[in-house]
């Protein structure tokens, strides 16, 4: 358990100035003065100076934010994996299912070369024939007046 300071040690420690500076063993009013308090009592320090406490709280910051962002760092590692492993089921998953809408594909584009080979062997049998009976239509002038026009009109 706990002791604290009867009054009569807190007076004196308030005679002698303690939480005025920071004292060391040597200096003047700790000479030849013997602690107060019983083993085992509660000890009284001096609060730190402002700026020590300030680079505590800085310390204490910089250890949180570091802490902070090596777990955002590590998260998103994971996020990352698990993202690549997704990504590979999806492809497993979708090479399994279109595996049969390739094999559609090429029978499509095996049946679309079958008819474009009898297509060009029609026009290669034709060609002949429909440019000379387009050139005999084109050059066959027969001069004749239109039915609606009127002579005397």
């Amino acid at each position: 358990p706990l002791r604290f300071p009867r009054k009569e040690q807190l007076q004196w420690l308030l005679e002698i100035g303690v939480g005025d500076q920071p004292r060391t063993r040597g200096s003047r009013k700790w000479e030849g003065h013997r602690s107060p308090f019983p083993a085992g009592g509660l000890i009284l320090r001096a609060p730190p100076p402002p700026a020590a406490q300030d680079l505590k709280r800085e310390r204490h910051r910089n250890g949180k934010n570091r802490r902070l962002k090596q777990a955002k760092e590590e998260a998103q590692a994971e996020i990352e994996q698990y993202r690549l492993q997704r990504e590979k089921e999806f492809k497993a998953k979708e090479a399994a299912a279109l595996g049969s809408h390739g094999s559609c594909t090429t029978e499509v584009e095996k049946e679309t070369q079958e008819k474009m080979v009898i297509l060009q062997g029609h026009f290669d049998k034709n060609r002949e024939e429909v440019l000379v009976n387009l050139l005999a239509f084109v050059c066959d002038i027969q001069p004749q007046i239109h039915e609606n026009y009127r002579i005397n009109g």
